[in-house]
């Protein structure tokens, strides 16, 4: 993954720290929820090992201006092809408010339930405006 090495000339990999490692993620995940047209929400998951390094990426759909229909069974199905140990849920809310809604909250709740229950592990839910990004977990609410 690009964000994750040197260039290409340099033929090495740099293991990068915690806090570099967040930042880039942060900026590959926005960059996908966020790409115009921004009037619907959209989701996206990334996989990872029982390192916490990615394992491999993918849409989880696309909604209205207001919702992200997102099913559960497909984001986990391909957790589990990927034998994944964890994953990282990203959506986006074009109305410019990064707090999660009361069903943002519920769905997010369930998700690490049944996930839980197959030995994976939701690490966060981001929530990405243009201005801001609300992590679930930070916010206590995962």
């Amino acid at each position: 993954m690009p964000i994750l090495t040197l260039s290409r000339s340099e033929h090495r990999h740099r293991v990068l720290c915690p806090e570099e490692r967040a930042g880039a993620m942060i900026a590959y995940l926005r960059g996908l929820v966020l790409a115009p047209p921004v009037r619907h929400e959209r989701g996206h998951a990334i996989f990872l090992d029982a390192n916490s390094a990615w394992i491999g990426d993918a849409p989880c759909g696309i909604g209205t201006m207001s919702a992200l229909s997102l099913r559960m069974r497909t984001l986990l199905g391909e957790a589990l092809q990927l034998d994944a140990a964890g994953l990282i849920l990203a959506h986006s809310h074009p109305s410019g408010h990064c707090r999660p809604s009361g069903c943002d909250i519920a769905a997010t709740r369930r998700l690490a339930d049944v996930a839980r229950a197959l030995d994976i592990v939701l690490v966060d839910h981001l929530i990405f405006t243009t201005d801001a990004v609300y992590s679930m977990r930070a916010g206590g609410l995962l």
